[in-house]
């Protein structure tokens, strides 16, 4: 049986809403602002503000608006980004799509100060890090970039950090990672991790076939670096190194230069523990793996290490020789678990594959449990895929998964008849989880690589021990073809980045709802509710209820409400968290491709921000560049 667990013996637009504070009620002293990606290190996205609650949030309106893109710029070209804002104090910090870092009043949206990337660089998809400083060290905001470089700037003026690598830049570029040319591409996707005096940095190798057409590359290694200097003081390599635990999970020497095997989402941190969670995604090539027989350790797995050192602690592999581009790529969630009496220590992984695994995070054992089922075998020839992989006990999947023939879309006639047509006229094979790929056939899964939850991940409740978060029920078509060097590649025209859906409409062709935004009770590992996320608004009255397909996730507050946008349809909505009604929904100028914050202003107003650019992978417009503030 395949190894799960094992660990060591010795152990662009956004929108703000604001609502008048209520009364103070004695409370004590907390954090009120937006620190981290996740507001706190442990990803749970749960603020304690309660000004806006279920009675007054249908109150919201549009106050003001501040515009990301420069003056003077002519361009009309549009980038996509799905930066979530960090609030410390009174200031908003925010990377823009246009190689500039802003420093904002947090309550008017003034400029505080701008910082322009040099050389034509621009920041990372996903947004910036802050460091507090220290005694001697002003506090920082600390970013990568597509060009491969990690800066750090002063959070109080917006300059460069003098004595940080080179002027305030360090090249993550290194000829460790490099090794298989400095010319290749790296960048830095997501925001890095501070933890105490370390700035802890993922990679981003690209993803496919690499340089050589068989998965060579730069190296997805997990890095550490000193926040005050830059220096490098440690690295996990995440594709093992012989003598290495699980290099023997890589035949022959595939694992030598392999690319991908790369954090590309947001890493968590148990501060308490100094514990590190790395949320690891497929190794390239991610359709095809004849040529890397074996589990491919620690490809679409949950790592474990010490974040001081970067020593190993468990791991848990989610998927074994990923062939699905499947990943581990959503933050894993902390979590506080009640059951048999007692309270464990948890996380929760949530992925494409739309299971969702609760594993205590001291150990990286399963809590529900989790079973080793069988799944089909290839055709491919060479194609030596595992012949189980895991299954949790508990909670169910959270998407759909299974695809067939009798539960393509039903309603719209048009719609309904383009999508049989679909299927039939390309003879797809329709399927669940690990259909394999076959050759010169097209073979579409549900949910797809697009589908179930992506990088987003969760939020979690401790109050009401509800897990919530938003999935995709879209399916990806794929289909392998033998190149004329004699390897395999994911071609065709419905291949690549197509969804399963008509390309002109947007329409997906699979079972409704589309999207839905789902709770989990932990405790007992059932589902609480779900809700249908998103409508098609070019349905006919009494058939837009589809749910429609998005990317970003949820917040939650402790006054029971969850706050969400992602979806294509443009809204930002706002749901009863113990209930899941929708109760509250904004159309924003632009799709928010994002995940939400919100933090308390000037006044005491709490305010919800949302970046929300669209024109990302669920192939929404975009049509704004917008910073639109809402208030009472």
């Amino acid at each position: 049986m395949p190894v799960l667990t094992k660990r060591l013996a010795s152990g662009s637009c956004i929108a703000l809403l604001a609502v008048q504070a209520l009364p103070a009620q004695g409370a004590p002293a907390k954090e009120t602002g937006w620190p981290h990606a996740g507001r706190d290190l442990g990803g749970g996205r749960y603020s304690p503000l309660t000004q806006i609650t279920p009675a007054n949030v249908g109150r919201l309106h549009p106050a003001w608006t501040y515009h990301m893109k420069p003056a003077g710029t002519t361009s009309s070209r549009w980038l996509q980004s799905e930066a979530i804002p960090l609030v410390i104090g009174s200031t908003m910090y925010l990377s823009t799509p246009y190689g500039r870092i802003v420093a904002l009043d947090a309550s008017t949206g003034k400029e505080k100060w701008v910082f322009t990337i040099p050389g034509q660089d621009a920041a990372s998809l996903r947004g910036i890090a802050y460091w507090p400083g220290s005694t001697h060290h002003s506090p920082a905001i600390i970013f990568g970039t597509r060009g491969g470089k990690l800066l750090s700037i002063n959070a109080q003026d917006g300059t460069l950090t003098a004595g940080f690598g080179n002027g305030g830049i360090v090249d993550l570029k290194t000829p460790e990672v490099m090794t298989t040319g400095m010319d290749k591409p790296y960048t830095l996707p997501s925001p890095p991790v501070i933890f105490g005096d370390l700035v802890i940095t993922g990679a981003g190798p690209g993803e496919g076939p690499g340089g050589d057409g068989g998965g060579r590359g730069p190296a997805g290694d997990t890095r550490a670096w000193d926040v005050r200097t830059g220096k490098l003081i440690w690295t996990f390599h995440s594709t093992p190194r012989p003598g290495e635990l699980g290099h023997d999970s890589w035949g022959g020497d595939s694992w030598k230069d392999r690319s991908g095997v790369n954090v590309w989402g947001y890493m968590t941190v148990d501060a308490a523990r100094g514990i590190l969670y790395m949320p690891l995604g497929a190794p390239n090539n991610d359709r095809i793996g004849t040529d890397r027989p074996g589990n491919n350790l620690f490809s679409s797995s949950i790592v474990a290490v010490d974040a001081r050192t970067g020593r190993y602690k468990w791991h848990f592999q989610v998927t074994h020789h990923d062939v699905w581009d499947m990943d581990t790529q959503s933050p894993p969630t902390l979590i506080d678990v009640k059951r048999n009496g007692k309270v464990i220590p948890a996380l929760v992984t949530v992925n494409k594959n739309s299971l969702m695994f609760i594993l205590d995070r001291v150990t990286g054992e399963p809590i529900f449990g989790v079973e080793e089922r069988p799944v089909p075998a290839s055709t491919v020839p060479g194609e030596q895929l595992s012949p189980t992989q895991p299954f949790p006990v508990a909670p169910e999947p959270l998407a759909q998964t299974a695809l067939r023939r009798d539960n393509l879309y039903k309603g719209v006639p048009e719609h309904q008849a383009f999508c049989e047509k679909l299927v039939d006229d390309n003879h797809m094979k329709l399927g669940s989880i690990y259909l394999p790929l076959e050759v010169d056939r097209y073979t579409v899964s549900l949910p797809g690589t697009q589908g179930g939850v992506n990088y987003y991940g969760g939020a979690f409740d401790p109050m009401l021990g509800l897990f919530v978060a938003n999935v995709n029920n879209l399916a990806q078509p794929m289909r392998l073809v033998k190149g004329p060097d004699g390897a395999y590649v994911n071609s065709g025209p419905l291949a690549g980045t197509r969804r399963f859906w008509n390309p002109d409409t947007h329409l997906p062709c699979g079972p409704t709802p589309w999207g839905q935004l789902v709770a989990v009770d932990v405790n007992t590992g059932k589902i609480a509710w779900r809700s249908t996320l998103g409508v098609t608004d070019s349905f006919p009255a009494g058939q837009r209820d589809t749910g429609r397909p998005g990317l970003g996730g949820a917040i939650l507050t402790a006054s029971g409400l969850t706050f969400i946008a992602a979806t294509d349809d443009n809204r930002i909505r706002a749901f009863e968290t113990r209930t899941g009604k929708e109760i509250w929904a904004y159309t924003l100028p632009a799709s928010g491709e994002a995940t939400p914050i919100t933090y308390e202003g000037a006044a005491g107003k709490q305010y919800v921000a949302i970046v929300a650019t669209g024109g990302g992978l669920i192939g929404a417009k975009a049509e704004s560049d917008s910073l639109v503030v809402f208030s009472l």
